[in-house]
């Protein structure tokens, strides 16, 4: 990569990794990713992925944060704000170092090597392919609720119906980058959609004179931090997804012009949606009937449209799954820019020779999901994980305020206004801090430590640079096998 001290890695044609530094070394019989994703595409990956089931099913823990429903509504606009803002930073960084992979590049040229890798080892290993996961049970829950009890489905349906979402979705992601884009622009349709028809009830409802509960106003306002953060954490997991776009910088049209332009319309989209959605809520639902709520969208569907609410838990499926194949989609090129720098096994890089598509990248994020879906519940560990991917939101804010030092001559197609970063890493420093000190837990240590153990494999396999005899071998195999070879990388 441009202006890097350090040796980049590609993987040979042979399936082992050379470095060079001043020296280009010729491969040939390589092959890249395409350019396929376009504007409307670019934008239903944002909205698609930002929107799963957390508006449909539980906006309470904002409102438990807050304590009241002026300050959640400015919480939710608030999360859509820092979104936007941190959006913006990400779109002058993609357009500036156009490489997919999200926040890797930028860490690797704007930080350091090893803090790109320590990223892509938590977000390859636990943070992008558990979200697959609970993503795909929700999926599973709702798609098999009507046909059971009140008791709802045993686990081992649910786990099952996850298993299958997780597959399909895989492949087809494997098959086609257009077909994935279609599925999501399809998917992302029906979710924005059945906002509408939510958004339309609660002005309906506003116009017969239900303003009960709206009118509490800031009533019950906590003045916590902790407390605040925590809205915040609420809000802003339902804004995740942001940055989805980033990660596949490489295959987008002309991402100059279509990276910022998805997000300028997209990220707004987004937070009017949620805004809406949660005032239609209130106008028929107390605070403490939200709070009690297990899925508020259906509660509200009960309670506004009667014989037709049954088509609330349809459209919860529909947008799980619109969700779990944007975050597939992205997933995959963590470890896919990762493997290609030399940080993860050279053969996570290779890409299908007819299809184009990161095949071995996506079929570990597959694995690993596959895998988070057996223990069901893994809501915990991703809510102490949550520190972790704004202390990396964080770092990478940073790397643009380095780069702006580092590379004052580079083009930079979009150049974002230098006091939104300066917010957005000023809000990342107080999403990390606050919670740890005022509410320390051992989980908290756990994560650390989960993190920072990565450079266990760091230091022998990346910086000693230690090989095995049978990986040339194997991966001669997977090429092979998989009909894939090693990408080519500008």
């Amino acid at each position: 990569m441009e202006g890097s001290d350090n040796p980049s890695f590609h993987a040979s044609s042979d399936g082992s990794e050379k470095a060079h530094d001043s020296k280009e070394i010729v491969i040939e019989n390589k092959v890249e990713l395409k350019k396929q994703v376009g504007l409307i595409s670019g934008i239903a990956i944002i909205v698609g992925t930002q929107i799963g089931s957390g508006i449909f099913i539980s906006p309470k823990g904002v409102l438990r944060g807050t304590g009241s429903v002026a300050a959640s509504l400015l919480v939710w606009v608030g999360c859509g704000v820092l979104a936007t803002f941190g959006a913006l930073t990400y779109a002058e960084l993609g357009t500036m170092i156009p490489k997919s992979g999200g926040e890797y590049p930028y860490l690797y040229e704007g930080i350091s090597p090893i803090v790109a890798y320590l990223y892509a080892w938590v977000t390859v290993t636990v943070l992008k392919s558990s979200s697959f996961a609970i993503i795909c049970l929700s999926f599973a829950e709702y798609v098999s609720d009507p046909f059971f009890d009140d008791c709802g489905p045993p686990e081992l349906v649910k786990k099952f119906l996850a298993c299958a979402a997780i597959v399909t979705i895989s492949l087809v992601n494997c098959y086609s980058t257009k077909l994935a884009a279609r599925v999501q622009v399809i998917f992302t349709g029906l979710k924005i959609l059945a906002l509408i028809v939510i958004i339309i009830g609660g002005a309906v409802m506003i116009g017969q004179g239900n303003t009960e509960y709206l009118s509490e106003g800031f009533k019950d306002t906590t003045s916590d931090p902790s407390l605040i953060a925590l809205a915040f954490y609420n809000g802003l997991w339902a804004y995740d997804g942001w940055n989805n776009l980033n990660y596949i910088t490489e295959e987008l049209v002309n991402p100059n012009v279509n990276l910022p332009r998805s997000i300028i319309i997209g990220l707004p989209l987004v937070t009017v949606l949620y805004l809406l959605t949660n005032i239609s809520y209130l106008t028929v639902m107390s605070k403490e009937e939200i709070l009690s709520s297990s899925a508020v969208a259906v509660t509200w569907g009960e309670r506004v449209l009667g014989p037709v609410a049954a088509a609330i838990p349809v459209a919860v499926a529909c947008s799980t799954f619109g969700a779990g194949n944007g975050s597939c989609f992205s997933a995959g090129r963590i470890s896919f820019v990762a493997a290609r720098e030399g940080h993860l096994p050279g053969f996570l890089s290779y890409v299908h020779v007819i299809k184009y598509t990161p095949v071995m990248a996506l079929l570990l994020n597959t694995i690993l999901a596959l895998c988070f879906v057996i223990p069901g519940d893994i809501s915990t560990l991703i809510d102490f994980f949550s520190f972790t991917a704004w202390l990396f939101y964080g770092a990478t804010t940073a790397a643009l305020l380095v780069l702006r030092y580092k590379w004052k001559e580079a083009e930079r197609p979009y150049k974002v206004p230098i006091v939104i970063p300066i917010l957005v890493l000023l809000a990342s420093i107080y999403l990390v801090i606050a919670p740890i000190v005022q509410d320390p837990q051992i989980q908290f240590l756990y994560a650390s430590l989960f993190v920072v153990g990565g450079l266990v494999f760091y230091i022998p396999f990346v910086y000693f640079k230690v090989r095995f005899r049978f990986m040339e071998a194997l991966s001669i195999g997977i090429q092979l096998f998989f009909e894939v070879a090693p990408s080519k990388q500008d």
